[in-house]
């Protein structure tokens, strides 16, 4: 059986056809996705400016303003409660935290992936096993230490605490990094003339680059976004995280300052999403690398 031209040119046309339809169908379920990813951030930020009439009207329309915007609730959220504070206190124990993290997670996951230790596996898989315990278990026993150390009402109690759910899955994923870099590499620089920890910081530590990014933007949000233990620890509103300091001082019994919510949401979504989005590559390419080679 032979082909003609215009059997060849029929089914180059056919393939052209599946290709453009796959094209336009993952185009669409493109779109679909960010639209509905970026629905409830639309939707928070025309709420953040409503006066609470027109927010609460059924009759209104729930999606574009009905009567003119207002700055109130911004106020509010400004004037009437700690918000900057609680910004301020977010960023000192996550950076703190995660500095933590770094300097005991690395020499923990080096000592573990590269000497070799008889139990280095097993004990590598126990410290993830760590994270795994729900801090509902723990707040209570770790209440009393805090008070006995006298920590209470104080943002170092969140400092002792935090690193103790971010070493261990810190620790687990730097193992994954550290087993995916080949030894020769290492070996060869202490051949070079630099000791073991000149090889890892002249080589070992540049190619890791990425799962360090990966583990710090894990660690900064994992102590950004506790809210147990922030909850447990400090009452006053001079030593709240965002966390607990949006919800309780917006939230005041039976009443919701939706507008006033809807704004602390979107002023601090909008900074991390430009910073994940910078570092998006990196912090992907971190959680596979460490995903890959664990």
């Amino acid at each position: 059986m032979t082909w003609g031209d215009t059997d060849i040119q029929t089914l180059q046309r056919q393939a052209d056809r599946r290709r453009q339809w796959g094209r336009f169908g993952l185009y669409a379920g493109a779109i679909l996705f960010a639209f509905l990813a970026a629905f409830p951030f639309s939707w928070a930020l025309i709420s953040m400016f409503k006066q609470s009439n027109d927010l609460y009207v059924k009759e209104n329309n729930p999606f574009w303003f009905n009567e003119a915007p207002t700055l109130e609730h911004m106020r509010l959220l400004f004037l009437d409660t700690n918000y900057l504070t609680f910004i301020t206190n977010t960023i000192f124990v996550g950076l703190v935290v995660t500095a933590i993290t770094l300097l005991i997670a690395l020499p923990a996951a080096y000592a573990l992936a590269r000497l070799r230790l008889r139990w280095g596996e097993r004990l590598g898989i126990a410290i993830f096993l760590v994270y795994l315990i729900p801090p509902t278990l723990l707040f209570i026993p770790m209440t009393r230490v805090i008070t006995s150390l006298g920590l209470q009402e104080s943002l170092w109690s969140l400092i002792l605490v935090y690193p103790t759910i971010t070493i261990p899955i810190s620790a687990w994923l730097l193992m994954g990094f550290f087993k995916g870099i080949p030894m020769d590499l290492e070996e060869q620089a202490m051949v070079d003339g630099h000791s073991r920890i000149g090889a890892i910081a002249r080589v070992v530590l540049p190619l890791m680059f990425p799962g360090i990014i990966a583990v710090t933007v894990f660690a900064f949000t994992l102590a950004s976004h506790e809210f147990i233990y922030a909850l447990a620890f400090n009452k006053s509103s001079a030593v709240k995280t965002i966390a607990t300091g949006v919800p309780t001082e917006l939230i005041r019994g039976d009443v919701f300052f939706w507008q006033s919510l809807q704004g602390a949401v979107i002023l601090i979504a909008i900074p991390i999403a430009l910073i994940f989005n910078a570092f998006l590559d990196r912090f992907i390419k971190g959680f596979t690398m460490g995903a890959v080679k664990g």
